[in-house]
């Protein structure tokens, strides 16, 4: 069967990546020339999310879903929302506590920083989700349009792996072209979710002892947004009403990180973080 994807499903798809990438450029001037944050937490954000999410967290998935336990955890939705949240939860908000108390903590004296790892880290992971998904839609489109569909299945032999590769062109071609924007609307969320965990586990490293529970408190909100995420797109279609909880629990977090910022930090020179000054 030939499949033709829309110029303006293209269109999207390119602005999408766009804004994958600009995302985190514009954070890191924000951060760097308002808040006066240092330049050093941001990539170390990016860093700890690609060993700690990409390679780590991604050596125990291949680990645990060839047992038989990971096999029930996949044909269940609830079981692999929440585990898949848990997972991303317990590694993530771990790397963040490893690069303060670590890499990073000479750079604690900075509050800012707390910002600038976050826009780092959902930055990144901005770039790897819209950027790279993107790009791979745009070549496989470009593919299709042209009538060259099957050098994307030439030398596939693998009944289950074929079945994938025409599910997702049967998929690209037949998405609406603004379901390609909803990722970046995401995207929003997410980065927005991240800077507000990282103030969390920031101030959970700072002040070890009085607050250390900011830090499984992060795991918890990571795990649940996940979680509603993952279970909440197998009961619905909405792709919009799915983004509209994601927002909304992200907006949770963001009061929260602000609410521990004003807490926590000392009140002399301190600025406040996003959505404190009825900033979005």
């Amino acid at each position: 069967m030939n499949y033709i994807v829309p110029m303006s499903s293209i269109v999207f798809m390119v602005v999408s990546a766009l804004i994958g990438i600009t995302i985190p450029v514009v954070l890191f001037l924000v951060f760097r020339k308002k808040y006066k944050a240092d330049v050093l937490p941001f990539f170390i954000g990016c860093a700890v999310f690609v060993v700690f999410a990409l390679l780590i967290e991604g050596f125990v998935h291949n680990l645990i879903f060839a047992t038989d336990t990971g096999k029930a955890i996949l044909n269940n939705i609830w079981l692999y929302g929440v585990y898949g949240g848990l997972m991303a939860g317990l590694f993530e908000e771990t790397g963040r506590y490893t690069a303060f108390k670590t890499v990073l903590r000479r750079k604690r004296g900075n509050n800012q920083n707390a910002l600038m790892y976050g826009a780092g880290h959902g930055g990144f992971e901005a770039i790897y989700i819209l950027g790279v998904s993107m790009i791979s839609n745009i070549v496989m489109s470009v593919t299709l349009n042209a009538g060259m569909a099957d050098t994307l299945t030439t030398g596939v032999t693998d009944p289950a792996a074929l079945q994938r590769i025409n599910a997702a062109i049967a998929a690209l071609a037949g998405a609406a072209p603004t379901d390609f924007l909803i990722g970046s609307a995401e995207r929003f969320a997410a980065v927005a979710l991240h800077i507000s965990l990282s103030v969390l586990v920031w101030f959970a490293v700072k002040n070890t002892g009085r607050y250390f529970w900011l830090y499984p408190l992060a795991i918890i909100l990571h795990t649940f947004m996940n979680a509603v995420a993952v279970i909440l797109s197998h009961y619905t279609s909405n792709l919009w009403m799915l983004e509209g909880a994601v927002y909304l629990i992200s907006a949770c977090c963001v009061v929260i990180a602000t609410i521990v910022w004003k807490k926590c930090a000392s009140d002399k020179g301190v600025i406040v973080p996003i959505g404190a000054e009825g900033e979005a």
